[in-house]
């Protein structure tokens, strides 16, 4: 017996050695945007190896219109989609099939802005100012519950639609405030050209925290478990990113080099603390209050249960 059952387990070793690998399960993840630092977990788990360790392979693809991934991966044409939370819930009370099943940015991104240097010190002092925005619908209705709790109504204000120019709108006259400006974007641009803003933010002005970037899936693949394990390799990245932020920053660029400038440098470093340490975790609380607060607001009919907007996929089957 002593001398069979070495053959045996070198027998079983070589059959191990000829077996082929198993191949890694493809996802597609569908970006919100183009490629910046909001999405630094994503490309640092494909650096460090945390996804190829979980037996996935990525393919992350930028889309030609921010409208179309939710569309997409309710269509079935993608796995996962990074996404709002805002915007899911008027998605699902549109129809679309969609879940949140978990989160990169865990906190709003979204805010008023100012020129720091001008006459604008509080939202009182917006009564009769030119106030630009960039998407109708959700942002005058969140600058419609920031302005009640000092006297104001939308009708106080002038509301020009200035696409996607804020920060220049801001700081070339045209407007005097911005709804809708990234706090990790617009201020660092806003501070590089010179003329540094004054933020006012959404959750200390009366609107629901909630999260601003989230990863949404279909609601009838919930059960796929390659959702738990995308999740536990994001969340090794973050873990990775706030431990040595320098070497992930390093790693985020080798991935992205047209990125190394002083805006993208200023994005991650305010970015970073902002990831969702615990991806998969779902705050149940904050999507009942914020379908009631777009409820209230007109946004969707009625509110629904945190469910029917998230999930929390079994993160303990993605170690």
């Amino acid at each position: 017996m002593k001398r069979i059952l070495p053959l045996v387990l070198s027998a079983l070793l070589l059959t191990a050695v000829a077996l082929p690998a198993r191949a890694a399960d493809k996802m597609t993840v569908l970006l919100d945007w183009f490629v910046n630092p909001d999405h630094g977990p994503l490309y640092v788990a494909e650096a460090i190896g945390a996804f190829q360790r979980r037996g996935l392979e990525i393919e992350f693809i930028a889309p030609a219109d921010p409208n179309d991934p939710p569309k997409l991966v309710a269509a079935r044409q993608a796995e996962l989609a990074i996404s709002y939370q805002p915007q899911l819930h008027i998605q699902v009370a549109a129809g679309l099939p969609l879940r949140r099943i978990g989160t990169l940015v865990a906190t709003p991104l979204n805010s008023l802005v100012v020129l720091a240097d001008g006459p604008i010190k509080s939202l009182a002092d917006l009564k009769g100012k030119r106030v630009g925005f960039s998407v109708g619908g959700f942002e005058d209705a969140i600058l419609g519950a920031m302005l009640e709790p000092h006297g104001l109504t939308l009708s106080d204000i002038e509301l020009i639609n200035v696409n996607f120019s804020l920060s220049p709108a801001l700081y070339t006259g045209q407007v005097d405030a911005v709804i809708g400006a990234f706090r990790n974007f617009e201020l660092n641009q806003m501070d590089i050209v010179g003329k540094p803003g004054r933020a006012f933010y959404v959750e200390a002005e009366g609107v629901p925290a909630y999260d601003e970037l989230i990863i949404v899936a279909h609601k009838d693949t919930l059960d796929d478990v390659r959702y738990p394990r995308f999740l536990a390799a994001v969340e090794e990245a973050v873990q990775f990113m706030v431990n040595d932020p320098d070497g992930a920053w390093k790693l985020f660029l080798a991935a992205n080099p047209d990125l190394d400038d002083e805006l993208n440098r200023r994005a991650w470093r305010d970015t970073l603390p902002r990831f969702a340490l615990r991806p998969a975790a779902l705050d149940h609380g904050r999507y009942d209050r914020f379908a009631k607060f777009l409820a209230e607001r007109g946004l969707i009919e009625a509110a629904a249960p945190a469910e029917a907007y998230a999930v929390e996929v079994g993160r303990q089957a993605g170690r």
